[in-house]
């Protein structure tokens, strides 16, 4: 009984690998280093912009790229055109600043239906409620640590 059961999981596993479509990996590179390299240089004429147009300073103009680009990925995951760029384009959307705003609005837009407090923004969180309870709970204990053996 368990070599007929064996045969058949052996048929069902191959059956399942022949009608798996197989990915074109040379495009996907192609379009994901594309587009990420796109992302970057919209975040590096964003830089320039604000250090020519605004005179911002070194930190000033890494804060101002990151929210202009932060409200780009939102906006753009809200009007629903950050999906089809992710579709085309695979990992190259997903340049850490634009693809974390992406992660943030995605479930609050699945979950809109159910109202802003308890869908919008009760959900707003799912994904990446865990990369930011982390990032300020390291902060904290870094700043804690400073403070202690920076006397």
């Amino acid at each position: 009984m368990d070599a007929v059961k064996q045969h058949q999981q052996e048929e069902y596993q191959q059956f399942i690998k022949d009608k798996i479509p197989k990915p074109n990996l040379l495009r996907n590179a192609i379009a994901a280093f594309v587009v990420g390299g796109l992302i970057c240089d919209v975040g590096q004429f964003i830089s320039n912009f604000g250090q020519s147009y605004f005179n911002l300073n070194k930190d000033d103009t890494s804060a101002f790229t990151a929210i202009v680009l932060v409200f780009l990925g939102a906006l753009l995951t809200g009007l629903g055109i950050y999906d089809r760029i992710g579709r085309f384009a695979g990992a190259g959307s997903v340049v850490p600043i634009t693809g974390f705003a992406n992660s943030i609005v995605s479930p609050a837009m699945e979950f809109k239906r159910e109202g802003y407090v308890l869908g919008v923004g009760a959900k707003m969180f799912i994904i990446a409620g865990p990369v930011l309870v982390y990032g300020f709970s390291s902060s904290v204990a870094l700043g804690i640590l400073h403070l202690l053996f920076s006397r």
